[in-house]
């Protein structure tokens, strides 16, 4: 097989915020995997620096990689899967879309949606969150207004007037669902002194407040919380999720830390075993990403994949979160195809 790529940079709706700071563009890189026959499929890497990766480094992994694919039978999967571990360590953004190409690739020769070979039900994924980034009350407010299809809003706090962002937040959505996520901002007394101010405000639950190398901070403030704590940072892989049982209530996948559509399968059914709750999370991507991370969709307790929906130049058609309805493409593979 031959590995070949191209960066395409994404234009945000509007300035994307979160306690970590923001931007308006996010360069990502699409993956093509093509077989002898011409047989191709497609992923995506959105790398982020918070776990190494740019979309500089992202070609210097698959130059790494491009060898293994060179010989590898297509259909090798967890071959190709332990060599490229074998090869680099972490990457999981690249690692990611070589992975979702051969899914996609295996996906096409069968005829076949993803969903359906790993023998997932679509209409059992939950409805997925749009996500309210840092901003202003004024702009805040015209987001949730611009947001009012969507029946679950994810916002992103971490700044010293949170109460305030929820407080407006609230108000323009009275009826609908909110999660929140912290992204590592708080120490765990501000943690449960927000927590017990979020819940004043019905929240369903709150995402990685403390840093994430943080197990004691993150188990004290879970034992003591009256709302559900979810890891994200502090997750990363499926090995990663018995150091949480009992510290956190659940985990938040991500294609681009766990290295692909394989892992983040594996990673539920581990968290399932351990008693905790699923979700899935992304970043700012096209529908290639987005739909790669659908198709796993119908395995989540809860689901954010917004990425795309965020992006105002996105240049793939998939997966559609349209009113928080997760639409998963019935075409052979990702289903994706040009816009």
């Amino acid at each position: 097989m031959k590995l070949t790529h191209e960066q395409v940079t994404l234009r945000t709706k509007h300035t994307f915020t979160i306690a970590r700071g923001g931007s308006d563009e996010f360069r990502v890189v699409v993956v093509t995997v093509t077989d002898k026959d011409g047989a191709t499929g497609v992923g995506e890497a959105s790398p982020s620096r918070f776990y190494g990766e740019y979309a500089d480094t992202v070609p210097v992994a698959l130059a790494q990689f491009a060898p293994i694919l060179e010989k590898a039978d297509a259909w090798s999967l967890e071959a190709i899967e332990h060599a490229m571990h074998q090869k680099m360590r972490g990457n999981g953004a690249a690692k990611s879309a070589v992975n979702a190409a051969l899914n996609d690739l295996m996906g096409k020769r069968l005829g076949k949606p993803l969903y359906q070979l790993w023998g997932l039900d679509p209409k059992a994924a939950p409805k997925s969150s749009f996500t309210i980034g840092m901003a202003e009350e004024a702009e805040l407010r015209a987001k949730v207004r611009e947001a009012k299809d969507y029946p679950i809003l994810k916002v992103k706090l971490g700044t010293d007037r949170d109460e305030a962002v929820i407080r407006a937040i609230r108000e323009e959505a009275p009826g609908k669902t909110l999660y929140v996520d912290a992204n590592c901002a708080w120490t765990p007394k501000e943690a449960l002194n927000n927590i017990e101010m979020l819940v004043g405000y019905d929240v369903e639950f709150v995402e990685q407040p403390l840093p994430p190398e943080d197990l004691e901070g993150l188990r004290f403030v879970r034992d003591r919380s009256p709302l559900p704590v979810i890891a994200d940072e502090s997750c990363l892989v499926a090995s990663d999720i018995p150091r949480l049982a009992g510290v956190v209530d659940g985990i938040n996948i991500k294609l681009a830390k766990c290295g692909g559509p394989r892992e983040a399968i594996k990673m539920a059914a581990v968290a399932r075993a351990h008693g905790m709750r699923v979700m899935m999370g992304c970043m700012i991507e096209t529908s290639i990403g987005i739909t790669t991370a659908a198709h796993v969709a119908p395995l989540l307790d809860y689901a954010d994949l917004d990425g795309a929906a965020l992006v105002a130049n996105d240049p793939y058609r998939g997966a559609s979160i349209d009113g928080g309805v997760i639409a998963i493409p019935s075409g052979p593979g990702l289903g994706v195809t040009r816009a």
